[in-house]
Order: structure tokens, then C-alpha cells, then sequence
């Protein structure tokens, strides 16, 4: 055989072979970009909402001495007042930047298509994500009904909102975008 009939052999498995390792680095990258975006897994903490500890900030902490960050009272008081019930903010921590547990009303929230609730969940995200935060927004349940999670590493920083849903026969699916 010659080398143009050995190269035309091998051709096909060179072919095959960079296709697996394409595919490869396709599974691989998204997975840790997704992780840059993945909110927080910590448990909905409610007793905090009447015994605030340390750092924590709830609706009902007022500091006479300045604002107190991030402001969600303009928010509530201007467009949210009977959707945004409470929430809990969080400092940052040594594993995680700092977030903000939105608690809602679920009976406004529940009225709410899925555009009322993605423009509410932006403009709040929106909001948090200019001083650093990331959001989950909660109901009384401790049900997670969506979030805003930025990756602060980037400038400017890169966010996500995703949202989830449950269908008409009770399946649950998030949307991301």
C-alpha cells in the first residue's frame, strides 16, 4: 500500500476522533459556564423574617444612620406593594456572593402571567445585581418560584433569570434566559 492509501484509511478515524473530542469539549464547556449561574442551594431561611441575625436585613430593618443596601423599599413602595411581601438579605460569604430572598404574595404572584412575572423578576434582579446581589424569589411555602443569578467576575457582569413553571398536569420545568 502506499502513504496516499494508508492516509486515506486513517482519514475516516482522524475524521471520527475529532469529532468525539469536539463533542467532548462541548459538554464540558457549558457545564462551567453553567455553573457561574447556578442561585444559591441554601434553604429558604423564614424564622429570620422576626429573628434577623448578624448581617441579615429583612423589610422591617431600618438603619437610621444610612440606606440600607440593597434598597428594595423604593421598589415595593413605587410598583410592588401588595406583590413584594418581604425579603431576607444576605452578606456575602465565603462560598457565595451576597443574595436577597424575595418573599411574594402567591395569590398576586399566582394572578400574574408568565410576563408580569419575568418583568417583575428583571426589574428586581435588575435591581439587587447593581449592588452586587443575586435574588431568589420565594412564596410562604418556601416554594422557589425563579431567580436572577449573576456572575460578578465579569465585567460587566453576565446575568441569568430563570423561572420556573408548573405545567397544567403538574409537572415542574424551569426556563432560563
Amino acid at each position: 500500500m502506499t502513504n496516499n492509501m494508508l492516509f486515506v484509511r486513517k482519514k475516516p478515524l482522524l475524521l471520527l476522533a475529532m469529532g468525539f473530542f469536539t463533542a467532548s469539549l462541548l459538554l464540558i464547556l457549558p457545564s462551567k459556564a453553567e455553573n457561574m449561574f447556578l442561585p444559591s442551594d441554601a434553604p429558604l431561611q423564614l424564622d429570620l423574617l422576626t429573628q434577623p441575625k448578624d448581617n441579615i436585613i429583612t423589610a422591617k430593618t431600618i438603619d437610621p444612620q444610612k440606606l440600607t443596601v440593597p434598597s428594595l423599599w423604593w421598589a415595593k413602595e413605587n410598583s410592588e406593594k401588595q406583590l413584594l411581601d418581604n425579603w431576607i438579605v444576605y452578606p456575602p460569604s465565603q462560598t457565595e456572593p451576597p443574595r436577597a430572598d424575595l418573599i411574594v404574595n402567591q395569590q398576586i404572584w399566582g394572578l400574574l402571567d408568565y410576563f408580569g412575572k419575568y418583568v417583575f423578576v428583571n426589574r428586581l434582579g435588575s435591581l439587587a445585581s447593581k449592588f452586587g446581589y443575586n435574588i431568589r424569589i420565594f412564596n410562604y411555602q418556601k416554594e422557589a418560584l425563579a431567580t436572577y443569578t449573576c456572575n460578578f467576575s465579569q465585567s460587566p457582569a453576565s446575568c441569568r433569570l430563570q423561572m420556573n413553571h408548573r405545567s397544567q398536569i403538574g409537572f415542574s420545568f424551569a426556563l432560563s434566559n
